[in-house]
């Protein structure tokens, strides 16, 4: 433990951040794998409501420097690839 009152605030602090993070990085996960589960059903209006959730929580991902925005419209583009695709068949 640290000796210095301060940098015990610190970790702290740290402790909490990391489980915020860690929980926004899951969710992004989770919703990215619930679109591309319900593209490989071919399921088309679970797919759009899942491409809307999951492009919505990696742009807040993005806004909150959890991943690089080049990252982040990189997951977009490749997620609305997915779903022409799977309207053009």
């Amino acid at each position: 433990m640290a000796n210095i009152k301060s940098s015990a605030k610190r970790a702290l602090i740290i402790e909490k951040t990391t489980a915020k993070n860690r929980s926004a990085k899951s969710l992004i996960k989770t919703n990215t794998k619930k679109f591309s589960t319900a593209v490989a059903e071919g399921n088309k209006e679970n797919a759009e409501n899942a491409y809307k959730t999951a492009v919505k929580t990696v742009d807040r991902a993005a806004t909150k420097n959890l991943i690089h925005k080049n990252k982040a419209a990189r997951r977009k583009s490749a997620m609305t690839r997915q779903l022409n695709a799977m309207e053009s068949k």
